[in-house]
């Protein structure tokens, strides 16, 4: 488990998820992708972090990265309206896969408030209650504190509900709605995050990032 995870609260999320596959629930990202993000991105590489609600609960596409997609198509419709944000606010074409590496490994967390969720239709949200809350409080407060300058982009309401754990003094969030296609249109598209980060990194002489 990456270090700056608190064990404590970890340890008790991934006993809980223990006990839903003990129980015969199918969970998702499989256990060796939970903490994918912080592996990918540690805390000393951060300079975005991408907040979303819960990984995709659709069999095989949650892969521990927010919003990441390894697979065959059609790409999960919440990649799908986050890729057509970026074209308006980039000018940048979609991409051939919805593999979100590249992001991760330029210093972008790409994380989830809850780590986990049950692999089905209608079970979105399902591990919102299980635990992670205090883990991702952590992460987020650690980011705030040890980072010196972070772009935080809070996508939905799970996602906003951390702003207050986020020094503003010293770090931009960008709160929207989620890219969900039940919500982009009451205020994710239009929001501009991706050129909206990079103006502010590069006014903290920070490199920009190539989404």
């Amino acid at each position: 488990m990456p270090a700056f995870a608190p064990g404590g609260a970890a340890a008790r999320a991934c006993a809980a998820v223990d006990a839903e596959r003990a129980a015969g629930h199918v969970v998702a990202p499989s256990p060796e992708r939970v903490f994918a993000a912080l592996s990918l991105t540690p805390l000393e590489a951060v300079r975005a972090v991408i907040l979303g609600q819960d990984p995709y609960p659709t069999p095989g596409h949650a892969n521990g990265l927010a919003f990441s997609y390894v697979g065959p198509p059609p790409l999960p419709r919440s990649l799908v309206n986050l890729y057509k944000e970026r074209a308006e606010d980039l000018g940048v074409s979609g991409q051939p896969d919805g593999d979100l590496t590249r992001w991760a490994q330029q210093g972008v967390l790409l994380l989830n408030t809850s780590l986990t969720v049950r692999e089905g239709a209608s079970k979105a949200g399902s591990h919102l209650a299980i635990g992670w809350r205090e883990v991702t409080d952590e992460i987020i407060a650690t980011v705030s504190r040890e980072r010196p300058h972070v772009a935080f982009m809070l996508w939905g309401a799970p996602a906003q509900a951390k702003r207050a754990l986020i020094d503003e003094a010293k770090h931009l969030v960008i709160a929207s709605a989620h890219p969900s296609p039940l919500s982009a249109r009451r205020g994710f598209f239009g929001s501009r995050p991706f050129s909206r980060a990079n103006a502010w990194l590069e006014g903290q002489g920070e490199k920009p990032i190539a989404w």
